[in-house]
């Protein structure tokens, strides 16, 4: 079993306090050690509304002391922060902003290497990430994504700043990305980190193909995901409910409780 024990969240927004609860519901033998934010202030003040036994509410540096594993929910731009200190005091690190980690991988595998800690990428808000791992060990000929969202879901997207996209007045559904999900990740850093994980999974950020379709006839986050290979072919549908941020879906942070929990079982039922 994993000597996984302690738990620390750096981040605290929607998908944060879900973790923090679900951790506090849990029967398991990881616990909520303690939680890091940007403003510590709102995070204690909002750690006291949702749990019944609040964790220490302290900086960075604390959060990962006190901690065995790292989970970071944090925006895509604080990544750098959180992964770096975490890796280098020898603990491991639960990522969600993979998007993040592309191009950095291997550099980060070095450092918990060094260090003894270990990067856990987390399925997110898509599955499926066993097969396409089990599909990558033999001949994958294409792995493509076609993601579904809500127009609010992709507001404040750099790639639709850039292009000058506007969604506001959309009445239809509109493809509004189609490239690699390397550049995916660049463009819709808060929304296609699923992307990410397809693609380390499976066969490289540059190679696997990504469609982002705005859609305002759908109130949740629609994923499809199609694999053919020499072993054949898959396609995985999802329709994921969003958190009180558009941007996220309740999966993701299901798929973080279900991960932890699979760290500190005797029992590990996937590859």
């Amino acid at each position: 079993m994993s000597d996984i024990k302690r738990v620390g969240l750096a981040g605290f927004g929607a998908i944060g306090q879900r973790v923090a609860i679900g951790l506090e519901q849990s029967s398991g033998h990881a616990s909520l050690a303690a939680i890091t934010s940007r403003d510590l202030v709102k995070a204690q003040h909002r750690a006291h509304e949702i749990l019944r036994n609040v964790p220490p509410v302290v900086s960075l540096d604390e959060t990962i002391e006190r901690s065995d594993l790292i989970v970071e929910a944090a925006p895509a731009e604080a990544f750098l922060e959180i992964a770096s200190p975490t890796l280098r005091a020898g603990k491991s690190l639960l990522v969600l902003s993979v998007g993040a980690l592309l191009g950095r991988e291997d550099n980060y595998s070095q450092l918990a290497q060094r260090y003894g800690g270990i990067i856990y990428v987390v399925s997110g808000a898509i599955g499926g990430l066993d097969a396409i791992g089990a599909a990558a060990v033999g001949q994958l000929n294409s792995v493509t994504l076609v993601s579904r969202k809500p127009p609010r879901g992709l507001s404040g997207a750099p790639y639709l700043i850039e292009k000058n996209i506007d969604l506001s007045c959309l009445k239809s559904p509109q493809i509004v990305f189609e490239g690699s999900a390397r550049e995916a990740c660049r463009g819709f850093p808060a929304n296609v980190n699923i992307s990410a994980a397809i693609s380390l999974a499976g066969m490289g950020p540059d190679r696997t193909q990504v469609r982002i379709i705005a859609d305002p006839t759908i109130n949740c986050n629609i994923h499809d995901v199609d694999v053919k290979g020499e072993f054949g072919e898959f396609t995985i549908h999802i329709e994921n409910r969003p958190t009180d941020n558009p941007r996220t879906g309740i999966l993701t942070a299901l798929s973080v409780l279900s991960a932890i929990r699979k760290l500190t079982s005797a029992l590990r039922v996937g590859t």
